[in-house]
């Protein structure tokens, strides 16, 4: 029973280590717990055992906790869970339109606050004053502040 105990906290705290290292980048509390059920481990290796076999215990969580590094680094787990795109939009900052204050135009989408609206041939996105915008609605610049158009329903 002491050795289940012993391999049991050896291949939980391995696999809770190389979760907080590649899934979970970062010192947590799932590394913490990591390295507390290995050390805790060795620890019961050498307490029940003896030095000997406590020290080929800890030899072995080493080396296992190494080779679980490398085989979870070298089959690339981790690529199924990063980001690999990236975003290239952009608002407002290439739109070369003479929209001023007091222009009107349409909204072709709803602003919750924030969508999009025609101004004569332009489609610019624009933000509403305070509240929810529906689609197909007249709306007047009410000001703008640098990238931002702030906009409010026609009256």
């Amino acid at each position: 029973m002491d050795w289940l105990l012993i391999l049991g906290l050896m291949l939980f705290g391995t696999f809770l280590m190389v979760a907080e290292i590649i899934f979970v980048p970062g010192t947590t509390v799932i590394g913490i717990l990591g390295a507390i059920f290995s050390f805790y481990c060795i620890y019961l290796g050498y307490d029940y055992y003896g030095p000997a076999t406590g020290t080929l215990i800890l030899i072995g969580a080493v080396m296992l906790n190494i080779f679980a590094l490398v085989i979870a680094f070298k089959s690339k787990s981790w690529e199924r869970f990063s980001l690999k795109n990236t975003m290239k939009g952009k608002f407002n900052d290439d739109t070369k339109c003479d929209i001023k204050e007091g222009d009107k135009g349409m909204t072709i989408s709803s602003l919750k606050p924030i969508g999009k609206a025609i101004f004569g041939s332009n489609e610019i996105e624009v933000r509403s004053e305070g509240g929810f915008i529906t689609e197909n609605i007249e709306v007047e610049v009410k000001r703008i502040d640098s990238s931002k158009i702030i906009v409010q329903p026609s009256k």
